[in-house]
This record gives C-alpha cells, sequence and structure tokens, in this order.
C-alpha cells in the first residue's frame, strides 16, 4: 500500500514537471501573461546594484532568500512524514495481516475488500498518508521559476551579464550537468534513515528530479540552472538537518 502512496506523489511530481517543461522550452506567449515577472525583474536588477551590477550574485542571493522563506513549510512537511512513519511502523502488523488475508487473490472482489479494509484501518487510527506528500512548496516555487525564465528573457541587462564562465542569458552546457548531479545528490541524502524497500521506491524520483532539471537546462537561459544549482546545494543542507531534527536515530545509524 505504501507503494501506491509513492506511486501517487510521483505522478503529482511527472505532472508539475511537464507543465514546466511545456511552459519553459516551448511556450513563446507573452510575458504579460505573468506579471509577476516585472516586480521580480526590478528586484534582481534593485539588489544587483547594491553588488557593483553582479547579476549572477543578485541571483544567487535571491534563490538563498527564496529557500529560506520556503523552508519552515519545507521543514514542517518533514516533519509529518516523520510522523507518517512513525505511525506506519505502528499499523504494519496489522497492514501486513490483510495483505497475508487477500494473498494470492486476483478478483476484483477480494481487491476492494482489501482496499476497504484498509481505509476502515486508516479512519479507526486517523491516519492519512497522503497528508506529507503533498507538493506545495515545488508549487510554491512554479510561478517563480516561471517569473524568473521571463525577467530573464525580457531583461537585456540580465541577459546580457556574464558571470563565472558563462552568460546568464544563454544555455550553456556544463550547467545543467552541475544541477542535474546536485539534485541527484540531494535526492540520496533525502533517502537517509529509509529501509531499502522505501530506497528502492524511491529511486525513480531520485532519477526523475535530474533528469528533468537537465533536460529543461539544456532549453533555457544559464540564469535557470543556476537558481536550480544554488536551490539544490541549499536543500542538500536543509535536507540534512530536517533529517537530525525528525529522524535523529536514522541518520546516526546511516
Amino acid at each position: 500500500m505504501q507503494g501506491q502512496f509513492i506511486l501517487t506523489f510521483l505522478k503529482k511530481y511527472a505532472i508539475v514537471g511537464i507543465i514546466l517543461i511545456f511552459f519553459l522550452t516551448g511556450c513563446q506567449a507573452d510575458s504579460g501573461l505573468f506579471h509577476f515577472d516585472n516586480p521580480f525583474s526590478g528586484l534582481m536588477k534593485y539588489v544587483a546594484v547594491l553588488f557593483g551590477g553582479d547579476y549572477g550574485l543578485s541571483i544567487i542571493l535571491i534563490t538563498v532568500l527564496i529557500r529560506l522563506l520556503l523552508m519552515p513549510l519545507s521543514l514542517k512537511q518533514t516533519k509529518s512524514g516523520a510522523k507518517m512513519k512513525e505511525k506506519m511502523n505502528e499499523l504494519k502488523p496489522d497492514m501486513d495481516a490483510i495483505t497475508e488475508k487477500y494473498k494470492g487473490k486476483t478478483d476484483q472482489e477480494s481487491k476492494t475488500n482489501m482496499q476497504q479494509e484498509m481505509m476502515q484501518l486508516y479512519q479507526e487510527h486517523q491516519f492519512n498518508p497522503l497528508t506529507s506528500m503533498g507538493c506545495l512548496p515545488m508549487l510554491i516555487q512554479f510561478p517563480v521559476i516561471i517569473a524568473f525564465y521571463y525577467a530573464i528573457r525580457n531583461s537585456p541587462e540580465i541577459a546580457t551579464h556574464s558571470f563565472l564562465w558563462f552568460n546568464l542569458g544563454e544555455v550553456d552546457l556544463i550547467l545543467p550537468f552541475i544541477a542535474a548531479a546536485i539534485y541527484f545528490i540531494q535526492s540520496r541524502v533525502s533517502m537517509i534513515g529509509m529501509d531499502e524497500k522505501q530506497k528502492k521506491q524511491m529511486a525513480i524520483m531520485g532519477l526523475l528530479s535530474p533528469v528533468m532539471i537537465g533536460f529543461i537546462s539544456f532549453n533555457t537561459p544559464a540564469a535557470l540552472p543556476l537558481y536550480w544549482t544554488v536551490s539544490g546545494i541549499f536543500l542538500v543542507f536543509q535536507t540534512l538537518l530536517a533529517k537530525k531534527l525528525y529522524y535523529p536515530k536514522n541518520a546516526v545509524q546511516q
């Protein structure tokens, strides 16, 4: 049953990813559809002026600010996930008993009865496995990424600015690999404390995110994978902090 919940989460993640790919790689609509890009562009310019016109540094600082604002929500979601895992462990004997009861039965009636008994078990213990698998932090980032894309696209100062070895307004061939690698590392860190079965179930997730980010990064200005790279590094440390706070025993064991 837990695998089914993870599959549901993966479907939500994939849908958001497909929508993001559509907007950033195929949609050529006027930025007027996303009015958020104007203040976002203004913020990047303002921060850049404070640091001698360095738009790359401006993007990094704004990215850190965004992650700090999202951090309480992300930590709350992790805490909810820790509680869900604890509750799942408590219910595991009863869940295993129900699964064993219908083992080998493939008819639709047996499948329906098993699902109903599982749902009844959850209701009796006021337990909802889907509550900790929301996409809210990711959905909040969605308009930010869209606005980011159009702010760069419609701001000549940003689009023509060079940072390190790349131009913020042009596609870079190295940065997408870095961004994808960072998110792969983050996915591995997020598996700390999981048992082998959970790690196998989350393995797809660990590949989906880097592949999606890498694909989009090869079709968008380098400023976007720069955002993802900084965001990913922040998430690695945030995940380690969350594991220490809410999964102390598992973190030590790993």
